[in-house]
């Protein structure tokens, strides 16, 4: 008995995944749940939170979103509590439990360090790498000048439209990547199933 032509690598893929997915349904089920409960038990660890939050800060787009959020939220909240007239060293400590990122807590934590020690706090900052010059610069006159908590307030003002247009750009990069996407799975299924025909009628015709 003559053997029939070989299924074509696409086909043969594509039959592959639908066994795999027909004899190990409830393992893709279970997948899911096993991946966020692994994810949040590592989180909880001290250098798994640290190492995830500097992740996050480094994942292309949405690291940088991340990063001017919490320079606003940073500036926001320490310039309001510097204008009500909380101690500085109280107010960074506030700031610093409030980060929502452990790298950034830990910068803001080292300013607090800086300014006991009779130093600057735009001097760790700048230091860190995660506040951009413009930041610190600001923060710097202001320490000179007096009027930190106005300096912090106009550099929220400036990150809060920052985040605002990375926001825009962020949706607007989610649609074209979603009809990619879709689009390689609906060319791989008609793929799977063209190519075998084609296969057939050059056989028949030759």
């Amino acid at each position: 008995m003559l053997a029939g032509p070989k299924l074509p690598f696409i086909t043969a893929l594509l039959f592959t995944i639908s066994d795999f997915v027909r004899a190990a349904w409830w393992l893709l089920a279970l997948t899911p749940f096993g991946m966020v409960f692994g994810f949040r038990a590592y989180y909880a660890t001290p250098q798994g939170q640290w190492n995830i939050d500097k992740l996050k800060l480094r994942i292309p787009v949405v690291g940088e979103l991340i990063q001017k959020m919490a320079i606003s939220r940073f500036s926001r909240t320490l310039g309001t509590l510097v204008n009500s007239g909380v101690p500085v060293l109280r107010a960074l400590e506030i700031v610093s439990e409030t980060a929502g990122n452990v790298v950034i807590a830990r910068a803001v934590e080292q300013a607090r360090n800086s300014v006991r020690e009779g130093q600057r706090i735009s001097v760790p900052l700048a230091s860190c790498g995660l506040f951009p010059q413009m930041v610190t610069q600001m923060i710097d006159v202001g320490e000179e000048t007096g009027r930190m908590s106005d300096m912090l307030t106009k550099i929220a003002s400036f990150y809060d439209s920052e985040v605002e247009v990375a926001v825009k750009a962020l949706t607007s990069l989610i649609e074209p990547l979603l009809i990619i996407v879709l689009g390689g799975i609906v060319g791989f299924i008609v793929g799977s199933i063209m190519v075998p025909m084609f296969t057939m009628i050059n056989v028949i015709n030759n």
